[in-house]
C-alpha cells in the first residue's frame, strides 16, 4: 500500500458537506470501492491561501475550481469545503444536467432557498425579461448568514451572478470547466485551474484503488500509465477498475489496452477520458450497457429503479443490481436518494456525450421512442398513484409492482414534492421530441390533478405557469382550439394575479383568437373581460370599455344577467375615468336595474351610492 499523504483521505461526504446535487440528502458511496483523494497539495493550499486573503468590496467571496472534466475539479472542491466549512452552514447544488444543460439561476435559487428551510410555491411568476424572485429573495435569506454554497458545474457568469449576496461573510465555491468572467465588478474572483495530478501522486491513486502487489512490482509501468492518462484522476479510475476486473493481469497490460482503444477509435494522442471509457464500457454485460445508454434519456441524467427499470423494460430488482454494478465501476455517480428514500444514480456529465453517441450506435430509433413511452406511463402511474392515496375518493389505479409502489400518504406526498422538478421537466423533455403528445398529455393532466392535493398553495404560480404552457403547445399542435383558448385563460389569470398587465392583456387577445372557429361564446367574453381589466389597471380607459363592451354583447347573447351587469359597471367607471358623467351615469341605472331584477341587494346598494356620489358631483 502506498504511503498515506497529507491529502489522501476519504471521500468529503463523510466529512459533512452535502453531494453537489441540489437536493440535499446525502448521496450514498459507491459500495465497495474505495475513494481516495490523493494529491492537489498546492491546489488546497491555494484556495487556503484566497480564503486568508483581503476580499474587495462588500460583496461575498467567489473561490473558482476551475478544470476539464475528470480533473477531479468537484472532488478537489468536496475536500476543500470540508475544511473550509467551520461554523457555516454549507449548501450544495448542481447547476447543469449530465448533458451540459445550464439550470435557470431561478430555479437553483429555489432550491438552495429549500435547503434553508424557506417555502419556494408561493413565489411570485416572475415578469417576462425581469429577475426571478427566488435570485432575490435567496440573497435575502443569506444576508446576515455565515453559508458555505458549493455550487457545482457552474455554466457561465451570467449564471452565478444573479445568485451571489452582498454578504461577506458569504463563501462560494464555484466549480466550472473554465474561468468565469464577468463577475469582477462586484465579488472577488480567485481562480485555481486543475491540471493533471504529479506522477507520485497518480501512482498512489493506483496503489489505493488497484492494491499495492501490483503496482510496486512495476513502478515504471505505473507511472507509464499515469502519464498515458495525462495525469486526470477520472481515466485513472477508470483503469484502476478494469485492473481489478481483471485480477490476473499485469500494469503494461492496462497501458496496451488503453492504447489499442484509442487507436481503433483514431483518437490517438487525444482524450484519454474517452479511451478509458470505451475500455470499461466493452467489458460490461449487455444488459448493464444498455441500461448505461438508456439513462442518458433520464431527465438531468437521473436513474433510480423506478426510472432505470421503465427505460431499460426490465424488472426493478434488475435495474436496482445493474446500477449498483455500474456505480461500483464508477460509471455512475451516486447521487442523493428520491425523497421517499429510494436509491438514485446519475449519468456523470464527462461521459454523457460519448455515451449518447454509443446509444445513436446501437440503439434503433424505435427501441428509444419506446423506452421513453414506457418511462412516460411509469411516472402517469405513479402520479395517479399518490393521487389516489392523497384523496381516498379517487379510484386506485392498477398497482404498481411491490419495490414501486408508493405506500401510504405521506409517502406520496414527499415523493411528489422532492421529484416535482423532474416530472415537469419531463414532461417538457418528452414535449420537444413531438412523438409522444398523447403521453405527455396524460402526465400534464395527471399533475394539474394531483399538484394541489400536496398542500396550500400547490402547485405555485411558476409550475402552474409551466403546465398550462404544456397544455397549450399540446393543443396548438394538435389543432385543439378550445383547449388552447382554455389554457391561455389559465395563462392569463396567472399573468394578471401577478399584476403583469400588458403580458395578461396579449395572452386574454389570443384567447379570444382560439374562440371563433369553432365559435365559443362563454370562453371569449371570459377573455374579453380580462382584456378589459388589464386595460384598466394600465389606466387605457378607452380600450378597456371598448373590451368590456364587447364581453357586454356576448353576455346578453348567452342571457348572462349577473356578468352583464358587472360588465355594465365596468364600462360606467371606464366612462367617468374619462369624464363621461352622462354615459357613465346610463350604464350605472341599467346596472341597477338587472341587480334589482336578480335580488342582489348589496349591489343594489353599492351602485346607487356610486350613482349618487355622479349626481352630486
Amino acid at each position: 500500500m502506498a504511503r498515506e499523504t497529507a491529502t489522501m483521505g476519504v471521500r468529503p461526504a463523510s466529512m459533512g458537506v452535502p453531494p453537489a446535487e441540489g437536493w440535499g440528502r446525502p448521496a450514498a458511496p459507491s459500495p465497495g470501492v474505495p475513494e481516495p483523494f490523493v494529491g492537489r497539495a498546492a491546489e488546497l493550499a491555494a484556495l487556503a491561501l484566497r480564503l486568508r486573503g483581503p476580499a474587495s468590496g462588500g460583496g461575498c467571496r467567489v473561490l473558482l475550481v476551475a478544470g476539464r472534466p475528470g480533473s477531479g475539479r468537484t472532488s478537489l472542491a468536496r475536500r476543500f469545503a470540508a475544511t473550509a466549512a467551520g461554523d457555516r452552514r454549507v449548501l450544495a447544488v448542481r447547476l447543469s444536467d449530465s448533458d451540459g444543460t445550464p439550470h435557470p439561476p431561478g430555479l437553483v435559487a429555489k432550491r438552495l432557498l429549500s435547503e434553508l428551510g424557506e417555502e419556494t410555491a408561493a413565489l411570485p411568476l416572475p415578469a417576462p425579461e425581469q429577475e426571478e424572485p427566488a435570485c432575490a429573495r435567496l440573497r435575502e435569506a443569506l444576508t446576515g448568514r455565515d453559508t458555505l454554497l458549493l455550487l457545482d458545474d457552474v455554466a457561465d457568469a451570467g449564471q452565478l451572478r444573479p445568485l451571489l449576496p452582498e454578504e461577506p461573510r458569504c463563501l462560494v465555491l464555484a466549480v466550472a470547466a473554465r474561468p468565469l468572467t464577468g463577475l469582477a465588478d462586484r465579488f472577488t474572483v480567485d481562480p485555481v485551474i486543475l491540471r493533471g495530478i504529479d506522477e507520485s501522486a497518480a501512482v498512489d491513486l493506483l496503489t489505493a484503488l488497484v492494491g499495492g502487489t501490483r503496482i510496486s512490482c512495476d513502478p515504471v509501468a505505473a507511472a507509464e500509465l499515469a502519464e498515458a492518462c495525462a495525469g486526470r484522476p477520472a481515466p485513472l479510475r477508470l483503469l484502476a477498475g478494469w485492473l481489478r476486473a481483471h485480477p490476473k493481469v499485469a500494469v503494461p497490460e492496462a497501458g496496451a489496452a488503453l492504447r489499442a482503444v484509442a487507436e481503433e477509435r483514431g483518437t490517438g494522442a487525444g482524450d484519454p477520458l474517452v479511451a478509458a471509457l470505451h475500455l470499461r464500457y466493452r467489458a460490461l454485460p449487455v444488459a448493464q450497457a444498455r441500461l448505461l445508454r438508456m439513462l442518458t434519456l433520464a431527465p438531468g441524467g437521473y436513474g433510480d429503479p423506478r426510472t432505470a427499470s421503465a427505460l431499460a423494460g426490465c424488472p426493478a430488482p434488475e435495474a436496482v443490481v445493474a446500477l449498483q454494478a455500474l456505480a461500483e465501476q464508477e460509471l455512475l455517480d451516486p447521487a442523493e436518494p428520491t425523497a421517499d428514500g429510494t436509491a438514485r444514480y446519475r449519468v456523470p456529465g464527462r461521459f454523457h456525450a460519448e455515451l449518447v453517441a454509443l446509444r445513436e450506435q446501437h440503439d434503433r430509433p424505435a427501441a428509444l421512442q419506446l423506452a421513453r413511452a414506457r418511462l412516460l406511463e411509469r411516472l402517469i402511474r405513479l402520479v395517479d398513484s399518490a393521487r389516489a392515496l392523497l384523496d381516498p375518493a379517487v379510484p386506485a389505479p392498477d398497482p404498481l409492482p411491490g419495490p414501486l409502489r408508493l405506500r401510504g400518504a405521506a409517502q406520496a406526498r414527499a415523493w411528489l414534492a422532492g421529484e416535482r422538478e423532474l416530472l415537469l421537466s419531463t414532461a417538457e423533455q418528452a414535449l420537444t421530441q413531438g412523438d409522444l403528445d398523447g403521453s405527455v398529455a396524460r402526465l400534464v393532466g395527471a399533475l394539474l390533478r394531483t399538484l394541489p392535493l400536496t398542500g396550500p398553495g400547490r402547485p405555485g404560480p411558476a409550475d402552474a405557469y409551466r403546465l398550462h404552457q404544456l397544455v397549450l403547445e399540446l393543443a396548438e399542435r394538435q389543432a385543439a382550439p378550445r383547449r388552447a383558448a382554455a389554457a391561455l385563460l389559465n395563462l392569463a389569470d396567472l399573468r394578471a394575479a401577478a399584476g403583469h398587465w400588458g403580458p395578461a392583456a396579449e395572452l386574454y387577445q389570443r384567447a379570444v383568437a382560439h374562440t371563433r372557429e369553432p365559435r365559443d361564446d362563454a370562453a371569449a367574453a371570459r377573455a374579453l373581460e380580462g382584456v378589459g381589466e388589464c386595460r384598466r389597471a394600465l389606466g387605457e380607459a378607452v380600450r378597456a370599455a371598448d373590451a368590456y363592451g364587447r364581453a357586454l354583447v356576448l353576455r346578453q347573447h348567452l342571457d348572462d344577467p349577473a356578468a352583464q351587469a358587472r360588465l355594465l359597471v365596468r364600462i360606467a367607471e371606464a366612462h367617468a375615468a374619462q369624464r363621461r358623467t352622462a354615459e357613465a351615469v346610463r350604464e350605472y341605472r341599467a346596472a341597477l336595474a338587472l341587480l334589482r331584477r336578480l335580488g342582489d341587494d348589496r349591489g343594489v346598494t353599492a351602485v346607487a351610492a356610486t350613482l349618487e356620489k355622479l349626481h352630486s358631483g
